[in-house]
């Protein structure tokens, strides 16, 4: 399974998810962000690729299916509500990010 991590500039929250999870044996894991002064801005090839999407706020959902609207038709996306008020690797955000995301890896891949 490849879960897309999406926040705003990439610096802080998806980089920290992809990092926790990124030696986890079910799953393949990337992440970008919307902005286009992102670290690494979200690409058409990273939807094709995701099975699932997780966003750290609404607007970042809003911000994908409106310049990605065919792609995002079928895809499972979730919002996990993270503010950003974190650096990357703060234990906080990781706690909040292990939180919302295992029961997501848990329902999609039947662990």
């Amino acid at each position: 399974m490849n879960i897309l991590f999406i926040c705003s500039m990439n610096r802080w929250r998806s980089p920290t998810a992809e990092q926790i999870y990124k030696n986890h044996s079910r799953i393949n894991v990337r992440s970008a962000g919307t902005s286009r002064k992102a670290k690494r801005t979200i690409s058409y090839s990273d939807i094709k690729w995701a099975d699932v999407i997780c966003v750290m706020e609404s607007k970042h959902r809003s911000k994908l299916k409106a310049d990605f609207r065919d792609l995002m038709n079928h895809k499972k996306i979730y919002v996990l509500d993270i503010e950003d008020n974190y650096k990357y690797m703060d234990l906080e955000l990781i706690e909040l990010l292990s939180q919302t995301i295992d029961p997501i890896i848990e329902s999609s891949t039947g662990l």
